[in-house]
């Protein structure tokens, strides 16, 4: 059976990979052919790379070292984590989805042009969260019309009467958190540690 070259390096790196974990655990060739019932002879083979890894020698291997076969092989995440970016152009803004579009919620970098500057109020289902990359934003939210800066951040229910554009000086950029259902961003940060004073 060929393998890829990819399959190839990985199989290869297995032998490696069981001696370095086996002499880490300080566990001799003879105590892991104990474990598992493999003969001492075929577990020096596999580790020097004479002997081709498969589930019947793995899986004891596995299980006497306590670890996912995953670990054993070295095995790649599943599925591709990469987001196909496509820029498509929304209302005159240049919108750049940042994940895949199945979840709850949606991030989006947004580059809002100079000439978006005429506030026209919309509503509709969710809740987004808005952070100012550069530029300046101007967001109008109900009856409130503020600007934000660079790094200056704005959360809010989309049914309110909302909009948001440049302030007419500049474009602006803008990343967006989008929960269609209204769910709301989570920020978790690690609280300052509080020093006591005497």
């Amino acid at each position: 059976m060929e393998h890829t070259p990819a399959v190839s390096r990985a199989l290869a790196d297995v032998g490696p990979r069981l001696q370095r974990m086996r002499v880490a655990r300080g566990i001799t060739l003879a105590a892991l052919s104990e474990a598992t019932g493999i003969s001492t002879s075929t577990l020096s083979r596999l580790e020097s790379g004479q002997r081709r890894p498969s589930l019947e020698l793995l899986l004891p291997i596995s299980q006497a070292h306590q670890v996912p076969l995953d670990d054993l092989v070295g095995a790649p995440e599943v599925g591709d984590p990469r987001v196909r970016i496509k820029a498509r152009e929304v209302y005159g803004s240049t919108v750049l989805p940042l994940t895949n579009g199945t979840g709850p919620i949606q991030a989006y970098k947004m580059i809002l042009p100079v000439t978006r500057c005429r506030p026209e109020g919309r509503t509709h289902e969710g809740y987004e969260w808005l952070y100012v990359l550069t530029g300046r934003l101007r967001l109008v939210l109900g009856d409130r019309d503020m600007v934000l800066g660079a790094g200056e951040a704005a959360e809010f229910d989309t049914r309110l009467p909302h909009w948001f554009g440049s302030t007419g000086e500049a474009p602006v950029e803008v990343l967006s958190l989008f929960g269609r259902q209204g769910e709301r961003m989570h920020v978790r940060a690690r609280p300052r540690s509080r020093t006591r004073q005497e």
